[in-house]
């Protein structure tokens, strides 16, 4: 089982930038998937990155693609998200997810079993 922390949240002008980080604590060693999402009220959980632990390959939310960049720190247990570019569309709660199953697929926000609480991006026009 494993425990995610998110940070760096916060209030920014479009255009503006963030870093947030998720730092993973547990039983890490097996997570085969670990991504971002976010959300706003009423509306359903967007996949925004997902990295694959082992190979580091990427895969980006359209919205997103060009401006963001999910990054790992395997000796830190932490995950990043850097965003560039922000805009006001990008206003959501920021979730750090892990799963640890192998899959054929790319997984979606239910196939992530554990979640961290949660920070939030606000970002003004």
């Amino acid at each position: 089982q494993v425990q995610l922390v998110e940070s760096g949240g916060g209030s920014v002008q479009a255009g503006g930038s963030l870093r947030l980080s998720c730092a993973a604590f547990g039983y890490t060693n097996s997570i085969v998937y670990m991504g971002w999402f976010r959300q706003t009220p009423g509306k359903e959980r967007e996949r925004v990155a997902i990295i694959h632990i082992a190979t580091d390959i990427t895969l980006y939310g359209d919205s997103v693609k060009g401006r963001f960049t999910i990054s790992q720190d395997k000796a830190a247990n932490t995950l990043y998200l850097q965003m560039y570019s922000l805009e006001p569309e990008d206003t959501a709660m920021y979730y750090c997810a892990a799963d640890y199953r192998a899959r054929s697929r790319i997984p979606g926000p239910s196939d992530f079993g554990y979640w961290g609480q949660g920070t939030q991006v606000t970002v003004s026009s």
